[in-house]
């Protein structure tokens, strides 16, 4: 049996346990005579991680539950055979389901015509629905479900102690996950669940790509600034939710003389 590398008590985070890069992290949070998962990622990285629970000594059918932090298809496009290999349920946010269920390729960003992308995106039941407030348990661990609507409606968080597996509301280096209208993406939201994470008394942020780090509240607060601005931005089309120039603009136009 490989060697369990635990991050944290409980947790296994697949990218870590294999030393190698994944597509999107993997959460196993283990607790004793059962576990959950908190994403699958790519179809590819779904099989080696199935591998690696097997090599880790863990049984399939001790599996309690996959979490979807949400629908896009880096999280999502290996849950249907992920759920057939381990016949457990898989949850996710309401606003997730139809995207999951019916393999909708251009909400899940499995199809984006104009960059010449296009994978495959599997459709799998979604069994249980998550939403804010709804809990978790894990053996003795239990894990708070929150809302954190931005990057999209779907996006979950859960808190389990002093940890947050925080989904793509925010990264080490302060980037966020893609704001896309194609997508629901939503920038006052976005701020609102970043306020939430830095109000928090949680210590550390798991995200779901790149390292886990610990709460930075100066980095919330820039990312927070710098969303503000872009709520203000032609650069972010209909996303923003204004932009003053053409207030100025309608102003200058009403000039008898206006001077440049």
């Amino acid at each position: 049996m490989t060697e369990r590398r635990y991050l944290f008590p409980n947790v296994i985070e697949m990218n870590y346990q294999a030393r190698r890069r994944m597509g999107v992290n993997v959460y196993l949070i283990d607790g004793g005579d059962e576990y959950i998962l908190i994403d699958v990622g790519f179809l590819e990285d779904a099989v080696n991680v199935l591998q690696l629970i097997r090599e880790l000594g863990y049984s399939f059918s001790a599996c309690k539950m996959i979490v979807a932090t949400h629908a896009d298809v880096d999280h999502t496009q290996g849950l249907a055979r992920a759920r057939d290999v381990l016949r457990c349920p898989v949850a996710a946010h309401p606003k997730s389901v139809a995207a999951i269920e019916t393999g909708d390729e251009l909400f899940t960003f499995a199809r984006i015509d104009a960059q010449g992308i296009s994978i495959p995106m599997p459709k799998c039941k979604v069994d249980v629905e998550l939403d804010e407030g709804s809990k978790i348990q894990v053996g003795d661990r239990t894990l708070e479900v929150w809302s954190t609507p931005g990057h999209a409606a779907g996006q979950l968080a859960f808190r389990m102690g002093d940890l947050l597996f925080s989904g793509d509301n925010i990264f080490r280096d302060g980037c966020v996950g893609a704001i896309d209208a194609h997508h629901g993406s939503n920038i006052p939201d976005y701020i609102a669940s970043l306020k939430r994470i830095r109000d928090s008394d949680a210590k550390f942020l798991l995200p779901s790509h790149g390292p886990i780090f610990r709460k930075d509240v100066d980095l919330l607060n820039r990312t927070i600034d710098r969303l503000e601005g872009y709520s203000h931005m032609s650069d972010f089309g209909t996303c923003a939710v204004d932009w003053p120039l053409m207030d100025a603009w309608e102003d200058e136009l009403h000039q008898p003389n206006l001077e440049f």
